[in-house]
């Protein structure tokens, strides 16, 4: 298998994987669970799991309750897994095809959670002190962990230099 094929194949398998595993998690939580909205379920005393659905972006920002707005953010979230997919048919550095097949993953599960229930499904709350963070599902940390990574990779060349 040459080089390209290689990388497709590797890019191809993280996008799937990253996808499937949300799916399947948000699957598991709202089918067999059955959680909704009014459900709070402790794991540890800084973990809870509990079904609050995002109609914006990232951080809850821009919130959309029309369906134009939906729509947009739908599109948009497409477009940008678009571009991405693009720079991972242009990159030729082995090391940057995991960030970017996982943002890529990531993005396309949330996207579809907006066209199957207009909103993204997160479940994943933390919290310790008084102090609450967001909450947040798996697709979103496959979002933020590609971009930390892109971030480290490209402010220590000498890293991403190994892997030309």
């Amino acid at each position: 298998m040459d080089f390209s094929k290689r990388k497709l194949f590797f890019s191809l398998i993280l996008i799937l994987t990253a996808y499937l595993i949300d799916r399947l998690n948000k699957y598991f939580f709202i089918n067999e669970i059955g959680i909704d909205e009014s459900s709070i379920i402790e794991v540890t005393s800084f973990l809870d799991i509990v079904l609050v659905w995002n109609r914006g972006i990232s951080y809850g920002l821009f919130q959309q309750e029309s369906e134009i707005g939906k729509i947009f953010l739908t599109i948009l979230s497409c477009l940008i897994c678009i571009f991405l997919v693009i720079w991972i048919f242009k990159e030729k550095n082995f090391l940057c095809y995991m960030p970017l097949s996982l943002i890529v993953g990531g993005a396309l599960s949330n996207a579809t959670d907006r066209l199957l229930f207009g909103a993204v499904a997160d479940f994943y709350h933390l919290h310790a002190y008084g102090y609450s963070w967001y909450v947040f599902n798996i697709a979103d940390m496959c979002i933020v962990f590609g971009v930390f990574l892109l971030i480290i990779i490209n402010f220590y060349p000498n890293i991403k230099n190994k892997f030309e």
